[in-house]
């Protein structure tokens, strides 16, 4: 017998790529459990399987780095702050902070599918009564329009939005005179296609250096970070998806000298909508 649950949970996360850099992303996390039924006539109550497995996923990869250690330029040490990772290819970086913001996996590249078999495997070390194998499949969110992938950290957060380095994959939605327009979409979405989004307030050092550094304090603990500057946006207050709403808003009104409603989300079916210009 098998149970599926569709959408179960979603994952927010960032990861490193070795042609692309720090990307966002957002998955759906679809689930298979076989086994057999039990005399309730049940293999795992629905009622039971959405906040056991949300559970796990939420204490383990959900927002963190993904960090392929195995890729060239890649290398992992331990540092006062926890773990640093130091990337080379294709630009320098380096993370620190806890070690639970890392997600540390053995691999070249991070994908969806191998990371979805992976995080089965690990769901499986203590399966419930009666499941005898699960499958997770982690999907795009299909998205008829713009997205842009991003990486963040809110230090102000009570949860772990906290850590340094997370993100996601979201729509963008930019209203003109009443109406969408997709070019204004697809150019300020291209535009922050991986980019990392920073508030002022964290950053350290000359604004007229090449390399961008910032650093700040949560519960979790510290965290610090270093990369081109020409991969980041630097905000004029906390990266929330409020702020980054009105900040889309403001920019693109000025640009356009015009009225401008933007409809901006933090990965799947949330997020913020904000109104500037004339």
């Amino acid at each position: 017998m098998t149970l599926f649950v569709n959408r179960l949970t979603q994952l927010d996360v960032s990861l490193w790529c070795p042609s692309r850099g720090l990307i966002g992303a957002s998955w759906h996390a679809d689930v298979e459990l076989d086994g057999s039924l039990g005399e309730d006539g049940m293999l795992f109550d629905f009622g039971e399987v959405k906040p056991w497995i949300k559970s796990r996923l939420d204490g383990g990869a959900d927002h963190t780095l993904l960090v392929p250690s195995r890729a060239p330029g890649i290398s992992v040490q331990e540092c006062r702050e926890g773990l640093s990772i130091r990337t080379q290819l294709p630009y320098p970086m380096e993370v620190r902070g806890p070690r639970q913001a890392f997600t540390l996996l053995p691999w070249q590249a991070v994908s969806s599918e191998r990371l979805g078999e992976h995080l089965a495997k690990e769901l499986m070390r203590r399966p419930p009564p009666r499941v005898e194998a699960i499958r997770l499949a982690l999907r795009d969110e299909a998205i008829d329009g713009a997205a842009f992938t991003y990486s963040h950290g809110l230090k102000r957060h009570a949860g772990n939005c906290q850590r340094i380095a997370h993100g996601h994959r979201s729509r963008l939605e930019i209203w003109r005179q009443g109406q969408r327009d997709a070019g204004l979409e697809a150019r300020w979405a291209n535009w922050l296609a991986d980019r990392y989004l920073v508030d002022a307030e964290d950053v350290i050092g000359d604004d007229d250096s090449d390399t961008l550094h910032c650093h700040y304090r949560a519960p979790q603990g510290n965290f610090a970070m270093r990369l081109p500057r020409s991969r980041c946006a630097v905000l004029p207050y906390p990266t929330t998806v409020e702020h980054i709403a009105a900040w889309l808003a403001e920019r693109v009104a000025k640009e356009c000298g015009e009225r401008i409603k933007v409809k901006a989300y933090e990965g799947i079916d949330k997020g913020a909508m904000a109104e500037a210009g004339a």
